[in-house]
């Protein structure tokens, strides 16, 4: 037996459908049952129908009230916009003609970009009973969201509805975490001299969070991460921010030093300790009370690194060719690409030093793992005029970057110094196409891997540094070895 509430509404659905004659009668019949999971998406949102048939605004009214939805209707576009001015208002569903003897959409059309100059953000939904392709092909790219003909499947109906809803409240939710970074970096850009540093990523917001944190503590620190991902930038925002900001910086590469001349240059000669030899200071006794930034530490000799150990457990050393010890007071940043615990294992590298140097380790990560960076780099990269047209958008997200941030710099100042026009394409970057798959990685037995993740304390990342793979290569290897992570589920890819 129906309740007078069930028996009204179907009252109203049968009066209405019979305003629009027998096929739509057929097709508006009352949903059987309304779903919690329905009702819960739709519920507390508000729609505004826009339609001159009364008998239309009320179907929709009937239909969607039963789902919880606040219906609010309008039957001219003036009252529309109206509604749409003094309403808080989630989707607009609207008419494509207000007159009888109007068949070309011109009116739905103008109010539908109406709406779109006022609302950019508001989903519609564009009905009528004059369908025409092409008109609905040319609003959807203009930011309609979806296009349904009268008469018009209340399933579907309430399926779009929901779709949109769902879409619009997620969208509201990524502007409102767009905004928090936002203003996270403008405070932190605020607070700290991030020196001109561009990203847009949570990954380099935390590691630049954690530069600025421990730039002031009087430690070594370790910066890791690939060639050309901006660890020479880290380190002059930790200089920059530290307590010898106004002290001598001095940076040394040492990839770029021969090894019979790296002691002498970091330590300094007296005359004639070898031919030719002048006596001169190293780079320790220049950097006195300040810092001293060692690029590329994987290149230092092993006599070199046991008197970097001494100098940073003591603040002693003797210049090449002398007996007389100095002292020196100097924090030390180092930076490597190279897979420190690997050389540890094959005797490559010290691990007395590796820890005396790793008491803050700052990773910076690969361009390709932060591609919301890539963008907004490659903008500030361009010459004062240019910019970048879509299409170099999509390339430059597109490639892979295995050179990193400096590739990424040499391509767009290449591209701006061949461009003809002020607007950067995708065929002046001329990027390479993808490479062809490349074999299998080597395969890595289970103990391998978990003894990886007991030395990095259940870190991923580390534990994928060690092994001398990239982080998605080692959950691959977790994943298909059924390998849990401590809290005992298997990994999520990043």
């Amino acid at each position: 037996m129906r309740t007078l509430a069930q028996s009204t509404l179907m009252d109203n659905f049968e009066s209405i459908a019979t305003a629009f004659g027998s096929e739509t009668s057929k097709r508006m019949v009352l949903p059987v049952g309304i779903g919690n999971e329905l009702r819960a998406s739709l519920a507390h949102h508000t729609v505004l129908v826009i339609d001159d048939n009364e008998a239309v605004g009320t179907a929709f009214d009937v239909l969607l009230s039963m789902h919880g939805v606040r219906v609010l209707t309008a039957t001219s576009p003036t009252d529309g916009l109206a509604i749409l001015k003094r309403e808080p208002v989630d989707l607009v569903i609207q008419d494509m003609n207000f007159r009888r003897e109007a068949t070309r959409g011109e009116e739905g059309m103008a109010l539908f970009r109406e709406i779109r100059s006022h609302y950019p953000e508001m989903p519609i939904i564009l009905i009528t009973a004059w369908t025409h392709l092409e008109m609905a092909v040319e609003l959807v790219k203009a930011g309609a969201a979806d296009y349904i003909a009268k008469p018009w499947d209340d399933a579907r109906l309430l399926t779009t509805v929901r779709n949109l809803l769902d879409l619009r409240r997620a969208q509201s939710e990524a502007r409102a975490i767009h905004q928090q970074r936002r203003e996270a970096r403008a405070e932190l850009a605020e607070r700290y001299d991030l020196r001109g540093i561009v990203y847009q990523s949570d990954a380099m917001h935390t590691l630049v969070s954690t530069a600025t944190h421990v730039a002031h503590a009087d430690v070594p620190i370790l910066i890791t991460g690939p060639n050309g991902a901006g660890k020479e930038v880290i380190a002059n925002i930790v200089q920059a921010n530290s307590s010898v900001r106004d002290k001598p910086f001095i940076k040394v590469n040492l990839g770029a030093l021969p090894n019979d001349l790296m002691e002498a240059e970091l330590f300094g000669t007296e005359a004639g300790a070898f031919t030719g030899a002048k006596a001169r200071i190293g780079r320790f006794e220049a950097a006195d009370g300040g810092t001293l930034f060692l690029d590329e530490l994987g290149n230092l000799s092993g006599t070199g690194q046991a008197k970097l150990l001494r100098v940073l457990q003591t603040g002693e050393f003797e210049r090449l060719g002398s007996s007389v010890t100095r002292k020196t007071r100097v924090r030390v940043i180092a930076a490597t690409n190279a897979n420190l615990r690997q050389a540890i294992r094959e005797g490559r590298f010290r691990e007395d030093l590796f820890y005396r140097l790793n008491v803050i380790e700052l990773e910076v990560p690969a361009l390709a793992d932060r591609r919301e960076d890539i963008v907004p780099l490659a903008q500030a990269f361009l010459e004062k005029g240019f910019t970048l047209a879509p299409d170099a958008e999509r390339a430059l997200t597109r490639h892979s970057w295995p050179g990193n941030v400096r590739e990424l710099q040499n391509a767009i100042k290449r591209a701006c110094l061949l461009s003809t026009s002020p607007v950067v394409t995708a065929a002046v970057l001329n990027l390479p196409s993808a490479p062809p798959p490349v074999a299998d990685e080597p395969e890595l037995d289970r103990g391998s891997i978990e003894e990886a993740l007991t030395r990095a304390r259940g870190v991923v990342a580390h534990a994928a540094r060690d092994l001398g793979l990239s982080r998605q290569a080692l959950y691959r290897r977790m994943e298909k070895l059924g390998i849990k992570t401590e809290a005992g589920r298997a990994p999520a890819h990043p």
